[in-house]
Formats: structure tokens, sequence, C-alpha cells
């Protein structure tokens, strides 16, 4: 799966947000300074073109919808980060995570749960 760009992703975000837009509804949700329609429309055409969008005719205009969920680029994102940056381990990453970041016992103690939840499915 290919990666994108940091606003290839703020739409994407968006589109699985609203599960169908046109672009003018893409923009509406966009922070300002909105860009304009053409760059938002590009954007959208990219994706595509990368297989994460598909769209279907609505009127003159299209709604475009996400066909990649949103949890499997997530997963591969997440396993992109963990092999360039921590040489594949996941033990490497949680470790650098709880050092930069100062985690309490508690919140140590609620990954813990939530990995023996998720082992158990």
């Amino acid at each position: 799966m290919k990666q994108l760009t940091k606003a290839e992703e703020e739409v994407m975000q968006i589109l699985w947000k609203l599960k169908k837009a046109n672009v003018k509804a893409v923009i509406k949700e966009l922070p300002e300074p909105k860009p304009a329609y053409n760059t938002v429309s590009t954007i959208v055409r990219i994706l595509e073109s990368k297989g994460f969008v598909d769209h279907e005719q609505k009127g003159k205009g299209y709604l475009y919808f996400p066909i990649v969920a949103k949890e499997e680029y997530s997963n591969q994102s997440i396993n992109s980060v963990v092999d360039k940056y921590f040489q594949g381990s996941f033990k490497s990453m949680v470790s650098f995570f709880v050092k930069k970041n100062d985690l309490s016992l508690k919140e140590m103690e609620e990954i813990m749960k939530e990995i023996e939840k998720n082992k158990e499915l």
C-alpha cells in the first residue's frame, strides 16, 4: 500500500468520517484557510489513482468514498514506522514511547489490559 502525503491523509480523514462526499463537502470540513476547489479536486483524483478512493456519479458531479479502511491504513502506517525506526521491534517502539512520554504506572497497566484483551480476540 502506498504512503499518503500530509494533504492526502487530511482529505482521507475527512472521507473516512463522512463516508461519501463531493469535493465541496470535503472543503467545508477542512480548516481555514480553505484550499481552492481545484486543489482538493486534484488531491481526490490522486487518492483515486493510488487506489484509496472511488467515485460514483451524482447528477453532474461525483461522490467520492474510501475503498481502503482507516484501520487498514493505520496498521500499515504503524508497521512502516516500526520497521523504519525500531528495526521491526514493537518492544523497542513501546520502550521509546514509555521513556519519551513519561507514562505513569496506571497508564502502563491500562495499556497492558488492552493488549491482553486484544490477545483474546
